[in-house]
C-alpha cells in the first residue's frame, strides 16, 4: 500500500494551469499538503525499528560446557526471535495505523470536495485505467463530440510531463495538470488544489484523469460522483479478477479499442463475465475512442448523470 512506499506525499505535487503557463510562463503551484507528513513518519518509524533490531547485541566473556553453550545459544536465539517478531509486529501495526489515518484524512477532504462540487451543481468523474488504455484519447473525442452539450473541463494526473494536458488543451477545453512525481495516484488534497485552480463553471462537468494504475487510485476517493474504468482489449480479459478492487470500486466500465478485436485473441464475453462476477452492478459499454464506435452509449450515460446533478 502507498504509505509503505511513501508515495502519498502530496507536498511536491505541482498543479500547472496550462492557460497561464502558455500565456505568461507561470510557475507551477505547489502548496503543502498533509498526507505526506504521515508517510514520512512511517518511514522514520520503520528506520528506527530496523536500527533497533540491527543494534541488538550481547557480549559474553564467561565460558560454558558444550551442553551449556548449546542451551545458552538456544535460549539467546529464542530471545532474538522474540525481539524480531515483536519488532516486526510493531512495524506492521504502525503501518496499518498510518494507512488508516491517511485514508481517513483523505476521506474527509474528499467529502469536502464533494460538497463543494454539489454546491455548484458540478458533475465530477474519476477516470482510471492502466497506462495506455486510452483515457486521454477518450477524453479528446468526448470533448469534441459533446462540447456544445455542457461546459467540460479536465484535471490531468501524471507522474511527469504536460503531454496529456497539452492534448486536452488543443481541443479547446480548460485543463490543469497535476504531476505526482513518484506518486502512483491522485488524492483528495491534490484534487482540491486542482479544482481551486481550474475554477470550473456552475452546472458543468469535470473529468479527472487519474494516474495510470489499476491498484492505488481505487483506494483514494477524490470527491467524485462516480469512478469510471477504461480497460483496453489489448490488456487481456482476466484483468477484472487480477485487480478486483479496482473493478469493484467503479460504476462504469468502458471496454476500449474494440476496433482492434479482429487482430487480437481477446474473449469479450469472458472479460465481461469476470467483471460481472467481481461487480454485478457494473455497467459496461464496448467502445472505440479512436473510431467512435459504441461511444453513443457512453455519451448517453454521461448526459443522464449530468442532467441529474444539474437538475
Amino acid at each position: 500500500m502507498c504509505t509503505t512506499c511513501g508515495c502519498s506525499n502530496t507536498q511536491s505535487a505541482p498543479v500547472t494551469d496550462l492557460d497561464e503557463a502558455v500565456a505568461g510562463g507561470a510557475q507551477a503551484r505547489s502548496e503543502s499538503g498533509s498526507a505526506g507528513s504521515a508517510a514520512t513518519v512511517y518511514r522514520r518509524v520503520g528506520e528506527h525499528t530496523r536500527a533497533g533490531v540491527g543494534g541488538h547485541s550481547h557480549a559474553h566473556s564467561h565460558s560454558h560446557s558444550h551442553s551449556q553453550r548449546d542451551d545458552h545459544e538456544h535460549a539467546h536465539g529464542d530471545v532474538q526471535d522474540h525481539h524480531h517478531e515483536h519488532d516486526h509486529y510493531h512495524e506492521h501495526s504502525t503501518s496499518i495505523d498510518l494507512e488508516r489515518d491517511i485514508l481517513a484524512k483523505n476521506q474527509l477532504l474528499a467529502e469536502h470536495n464533494r460538497g463543494w462540487l454539489a454546491g455548484r451543481s458540478i458533475l465530477a468523474l474519476n477516470l482510471m485505467s492502466s497506462p495506455g488504455a486510452g483515457k486521454t484519447t477518450l477524453l479528446e473525442r468526448t470533448i469534441r463530440d459533446l462540447g456544445n452539450a455542457f461546459p467540460l473541463t479536465v484535471i490531468e494526473g501524471d507522474q511527469a510531463t504536460l503531454n496529456d494536458a497539452e492534448r486536452i488543451r488543443a481541443t479547446g477545453a480548460r485543463v490543469v495538470q497535476i504531476n505526482t512525481g513518484t506518486g502512483c495516484h491522485l488524492d483528495a488534497e491534490m484534487a482540491s488544489r486542482a479544482l481551486t485552480q481550474l475554477d470550473p463553471p456552475l452546472h458543468s462537468v469535470v473529468m479527472i484523469e487519474n494516474v495510470g494504475n489499476l491498484v492505488c487510485p481505487a483506494l483514494f476517493d477524490l470527491g467524485e460522483a462516480a469512478k469510471v474504468l477504461i480497460l483496453s482489449v489489448t490488456e487481456g480479459e482476466d484483468k477484472p479478477i487480477k485487480y478486483p478492487h479496482m473493478f469493484r470500486a467503479c460504476s462504469l466500465l468502458l471496454l476500449n479499442k474494440i476496433d482492434l478485436l479482429p487482430h487480437l485473441r481477446f474473449d469479450v464475453e469472458r472479460c465481461i463475465g469476470y467483471a460481472k462476477r467481481v461487480n454485478p452492478q457494473l455497467e459496461i459499454f464496448q467502445v472505440s475512442a479512436q473510431s467512435g464506435e459504441g461511444m453513443d452509449g457512453w455519451y448517453g450515460w454521461l448526459r443522464t448523470r449530468a442532467t441529474s446533478i444539474h437538475a
